[in-house]
C-alpha cells in the first residue's frame, strides 16, 4: 500500500490518500475540506478514488466528505455507527468551531470491528477504538505495516476526550488492548502532526 498525507482545513488535518501499486486504484481518508488540493494530489499520483474511508464524524475529518462522495461517485464508508450523532450535526459543528464548510451526509456502510474495507487488491482491517469519539475506528494494512489512527493517538500525545463521547480511560484502553499490540514496528498515520510507531509511542509517550 502506497500513501500519502494532505494537510487539510484550518484545523491542519491530515486527509490521507491511500493506493495499490499494482491498481492505482485508493480511498481518501477522513476528507474533511480543501478537496481541490485532495483530488489534485490524487491527480498527479495517477490515483483514481473509488472510495471514502472515515475514521470519525468530527468535522475536520468528515466535513466536505459527502461532498466529495457525490462529485466523484463513490461511497463513503466508515466510521462506526456510534458517530452518527457527530454527522447528523455536521451544521453544528460548523458553528460551534466557527469554520463555513461541513455538510449533512450518511455514510453508504457503517463500519463494526473485524470488518474489512478494500481497494485495489488492499484489504485494510477495521478496530473499533472509542474514547476520541464514541464510534472512532482505526484502519490498518497488515503487510505494510501501516495504521491509520485519526485521532486516538499521535506523536508524543492522545487525542482530547472533552467532546461528547469521549472518554481518557476508554482511549487508553482503546490505544493498549487494539493499537500497541499489533507491533512495535508498524508506523501509524495521525490525524494531526507527523507519524510515529507504536514501539516509539510505547517506549516514549508520557501518556501510555
Amino acid at each position: 500500500m502506497m500513501y500519502v498525507t494532505v494537510q487539510v482545513t484550518p484545523f491542519a488535518q491530515n486527509c490521507s490518500l491511500v493506493w495499490c501499486s499494482e491498481t492505482m486504484k485508493g480511498a481518501a481518508v477522513d476528507p474533511g475540506g480543501d478537496l481541490d488540493r485532495i483530488t489534485r494530489t490524487a491527480e498527479a499520483k495517477g490515483v483514481t478514488i473509488e472510495k471514502i474511508l472515515l475514521t470519525h464524524g468530527h468535522i475536520d475529518h468528515a466535513g466536505e466528505a459527502g461532498i466529495l462522495a457525490k462529485s466523484l461517485g463513490v461511497p463513503i464508508e466508515g466510521p462506526h455507527r456510534d458517530d452518527k450523532p457527530w454527522l447528523d450535526q455536521m451544521t453544528d459543528q460548523a458553528r460551534m468551531f466557527g469554520v463555513t464548510f461541513g455538510k449533512r451526509f450518511t455514510p453508504d456502510r457503517w463500519l463494526e470491528d473485524g470488518d474489512t474495507v478494500t481497494f485495489g487488491t488492499i484489504v485494510l482491517s477495521v478496530l473499533h477504538c472509542p474514547g476520541h469519539s464514541a464510534g472512532h475506528v482505526v484502519f490498518f494494512e497488515p503487510s505494510s505495516r501501516v495504521a491509520l489512527v485519526g485521532d486516538v493517538l499521535f506523536q508524543g500525545s492522545i487525542g482530547r476526550t472533552d467532546f461528547p463521547g469521549g472518554d481518557h480511560a476508554t482511549l487508553i484502553r482503546s490505544i493498549r488492548e487494539r493499537l500497541l499490540p499489533l507491533g512495535d514496528d508498524v508506523t501509524f498515520i495521525s490525524g494531526h502532526g507527523p507519524n510515529s510507531t507504536f514501539g516509539t509511542e510505547r517506549r516514549s509517550n508520557p501518556y501510555l
